[in-house]
């Protein structure tokens, strides 16, 4: 559990997803959360930096205080019960979007209609406040992927690895709708473009 917290940290950081002690990894398992502690580097992890908590955040038999935002982490596992890992970072592309406090819908590329739809903002809140888990984690009862206004951009998924791809992927995505702007006038999927594609989803998620 701990180790594969480490290896993902490190995956993060060496794809540009990360920097600093910016951000923060969970893994919901049972009845306990490990999540990375507070103001550590997610590059630089060992698993001496990972924090055992019971699903109210309190510590067990740890020498670290768990991140700040554990009780966003906590306020989502308990939203979704399919949700079992966690990621939030301030990756570079999709955080302008987060600055500008734009949601990220424009259908630029299948992708984003097969794996996000829309990923959608969270009404700014200071970071660790009760108003940030209230106004992010009530987005999370339709969708993933999440931007918070200002902040960054968190994810989950039923697995770390999971999670990871889905960061990675929207990063991808917020890159390559700023990049075409660059290149010219993207010209987004029609409508019967985007049906299709959510036709295909809907096939593969009977699979």
């Amino acid at each position: 559990m701990k180790s594969l917290i480490v290896k993902i940290g490190k995956m993060l950081y060496d794809k540009d997803l990360t920097s600093g002690t910016s951000g923060n990894i969970s893994i919901l398992s049972e009845n306990k959360m490990y999540i990375t502690g507070t103001g550590t580097a997610l590059g630089m992890l060992t698993e001496d930096d990972i924090v055992e908590t019971d699903l109210n955040g309190t510590e067990i038999d740890s020498k670290k205080k768990a991140s700040s935002e554990k009780h966003l982490h906590l306020a989502i596992y308990k939203l979704r019960k399919d949700l079992k890992a966690i990621i939030h970072c301030h990756s570079p592309f999709l955080t302008a979007f987060a600055a500008c406090r734009k949601e990220l819908s424009a259908p630029v590329i299948s992708e984003n209609v097969l794996y996000f739809g829309k990923i959608p903002l969270a009404q700014y809140a200071m970071p660790s406040s009760e108003e940030l888990v209230e106004n992010t984690s009530k987005l999370f009862g339709d969708y993933e992927t999440v931007l918070m206004a200002n902040h960054g951009v968190i994810t989950s998924a039923d697995t770390l690895l999971n999670a990871f791809f889905k960061i990675e992927t929207a990063e991808t995505y917020a890159k390559t709708y700023i990049y075409s702007n660059f290149a010219g006038n993207p010209v987004f999927l029609d409508k019967n473009e985007i049906n299709d594609l959510e036709n295909l989803k809907a096939k593969i998620h009977k699979k």
